[in-house]
């Protein structure tokens, strides 16, 4: 029994084998002329109809080249070949090589495959600050649906499947950015025009992100914990998971929910792992915002080799390399010690006697500047000159100057800085929940802490919101802060005046101290 094209599974991956034979760009374009035919609802095509699908600039001027690319392809079994009978008219016809063409399963799974590499290669991705919004909405739907007596399966699997779905395109995406951007830095994928034309662009929308992120990704992880410390993650992990096994066979039905329970578990616990810094191991969103800020000054470090090669600045190496190139071309040594003085202004050294008695001769007979070195006057060279090749009296070296007083003094102030600003991390942790007012008297290094934590606070809010948080920006500090109703005012005592404002209850955690519920 002979292996026809229509039984590719015998061939392997023979439908691949295109890409790597000649005029592959013409097999390419060929499939994706019967992809295109086959979403039209065509079902054959024959040579001709290929050969005026393909585009104007890149197509065959000889019908037998198409024929024989058809041919290659049912070969390797990307196509399959039937007899064109429709157009028989005469006996003869029967003999002649009338094909019509159509895909086969094999090509059509090839081609599709080879779509998604194509895909997936030119993806740049994107920092998207709007999923970190639809993660907070799910993670608060869990919430509720967490909070009920009778978890509804249907209602947890839908938003836990929404959740994942939302949170696995947001790491991709990110992934896939910060890709593309580093290429971008790495000036391997960038086009001078364009970069310079959406770089500012660019820096802003990192920076949006990544203020979106320090303010979502610590509400992120306040509900990620709540959800886990309130103990409702457990009942919803396995009930999406008894739900999502509902279709196994009955005698696979407990291992079918244990599989399923596992992978649940997995996810969260890289949802969880993506937000919240455990075990020693940084959380991932840190570790994006921290690649972002650094991604900016380089950006930045682009624009400015990006303008010194358009401002044609110097380059002393390349100068250099472009020299020697010129003295190894030069064609004797006459050639090469014009060169050198040419380069180099090393003209004769008929400047180290000048003096004022030389200057009064030089006026009265002038000497031409073209005068050849051989028939210009003699010149009197000092014999210490000619012994030791300097007039400089030689000495003793200067001291090496001693700077470990300058380095303690440095050491002392910075290890004073370090000591007050722990100090007022300390004097502004409250150790749990306490009304503003509460803080009483502030010095003025823990009161400027303190506005700038509540600033970070305040940025975050929104209307119809209670209750919001911040993280400081060197990460040390965490502010929880929730609106009272009973409309108090806080006051707040320092050395420069008194700060009023509406009181609300607030918690201050110094993440340093080993507190780090982020």
């Amino acid at each position: 029994m002979n292996a026809t094209p229509e039984t590719p599974a015998l061939t392997g991956y023979a439908p691949f084998a295109h890409l790597t034979a000649p005029n592959t760009a013409l097999y390419r374009r060929t499939m994706r002329t019967f992809l295109a035919a086959k979403e039209r609802f065509a079902v054959h095509l024959r040579p001709e109809d290929v050969q005026a699908a393909l585009p104007a600039g890149e197509r065959p001027a000889d019908l037998g080249t198409v024929a024989k690319a058809l041919d290659s392809l049912v070969e390797w079994g990307n196509l399959r070949a039937d007899p064109d009978t429709a157009r028989v008219t005469a006996v003869e016809d029967f003999y002649r090589k009338r094909f019509v063409y159509q895909l086969t399963q094999a090509g059509e799974a090839a081609e599709q495959a080879l779509s998604a590499y194509d895909e997936a290669l030119g993806r740049r991705g994107a920092l998207q600050a709007v999923a970190l919004h639809d993660i907070v909405t799910q993670l608060r739907a869990l919430l509720v649906l967490g909070a009920e007596e009778d978890l509804d399966p249907a209602k947890t699997h839908l938003a836990l499947s929404a959740l994942t779905s939302r949170f696995a395109a947001l790491a991709e995406n990110a992934r896939a950015f910060m890709g593309s951007l580093q290429r971008t830095i790495d000036l391997h994928d960038v086009e001078e025009a364009v970069f310079l034309a959406y770089k500012d662009r660019l820096i802003q929308y990192l920076e949006r992100f990544i203020q979106d992120l320090i303010t979502l990704g610590g509400r992120i992880a306040q509900l990620i914990l709540e959800l886990e410390d309130g103990g409702m993650i457990v009942p919803l992990l396995r009930t999406a998971a008894v739900r999502e096994a509902t279709d196994a066979a009955p005698e696979d039905a407990e291992h079918a929910v244990q599989e399923a329970s596992a992978r649940w578990t997995e996810r969260w616990e890289g949802l969880a792992a993506w937000f919240i810094t455990r075990d020693g191991c940084e959380s991932q969103a840190r570790l994006l915002r921290g690649r972002a800020l650094g991604a900016i000054p380089q950006l930045l470090a682009v624009v400015r080799s990006l303008n010194e090669r358009r401002a044609g600045r110097s380059d002393r190496s390349a100068d250099f390399r472009a020299l020697a190139r010129w003295f190894a071309e030069a064609p004797d040594d006459d050639a090469r010690h014009r060169l050198w003085r040419t380069a180099f202004g090393l003209s004769p050294a008929r400047h180290l006697t000048v003096d004022a008695e030389t200057l009064a001769a030089r006026a009265a007979r002038p000497v031409p500047a073209a005068t050849p070195w051989a028939e210009a006057e003699s010149l009197r060279i000092s014999p210490q000159l000619r012994r030791t090749g300097s007039y400089e009296r030689r000495g003793k070296p200067r001291k090496v100057e001693d700077r470990s007083a300058a380095r303690r003094h440095l050491a002392e102030i910075a290890a004073k800085q370090a000591a007050e600003t722990a100090a007022a991390r300390t004097r502004l942790a409250t150790g749990g929940t306490t009304r503003l007012a509460a803080l009483g008297e502030l010095d003025p290094l823990a009161f400027g802490l303190f506005l700038q934590l509540l600033g970070d606070a305040l940025a975050t809010w929104r209307p119809g919101l209670t209750h919001t948080s911040a993280t400081s920006n060197d990460g040390s500090m965490e502010i929880r802060l929730t609106a009272l109703g009973d409309g108090a005012t806080a006051e707040i005592t320092t050395p420069g005046g008194r700060f009023r404002g509406p009181d609300h209850a607030i918690e201050i955690v110094d993440l340093t101290e080993g507190d780090d519920t982020r």
